[in-house]
């Protein structure tokens, strides 16, 4: 969750497979929490995972706090359990893909979040199985 946009993937039921959703341009918390919200619902999602934002030294971050309240908040709302992942290095990993693939900046631009958020959901998944 950045302060701009919000990067969002999802799993199938078994966790074998993470498909990244299009990118949620932030308007303000009510609405992105009511957003994400409406997602769980409807996908029927059993647990949510927010990428926690650090330095590489395991330091907070200006966004830590952002982070850590906003799932304060998505907690209040959702009856399925909130976990902190952390997030280091997934956007500069998907930027560097998208770069490979051969995308300009504008392109890299809206696709990052979603594949740093598809990042961040494997890396969880691989970690739980």
């Amino acid at each position: 969750m950045g302060d701009r946009r919000i990067g969002i993937a999802v799993t199938d039921l078994l966790g074998v497979t993470v498909q990244g959703r299009p990118t949620r341009g932030r308007k303000n918390l009510d609405d992105d929490i009511k957003h994400i919200r409406n997602l769980v619902e409807e996908d029927g999602v059993g647990e949510v995972v927010v990428g926690y934002p650090r330095h590489m030294d395991g330091s907070r971050t200006r966004q830590t706090e952002k982070t850590e309240a906003f799932v304060r908040q998505l907690e209040t709302v959702l009856s399925v359990p909130v976990v902190l992942w952390d997030e280091r290095l997934t956007t500069f990993v998907a930027e560097q893909h998208l770069e490979e693939l051969g995308l300009d900046w504008r392109k890299r631009r809206r696709h990052v979040d979603e594949l740093a958020a598809t990042l961040i959901l494997e890396d969880y998944l691989r970690q739980q199985s």
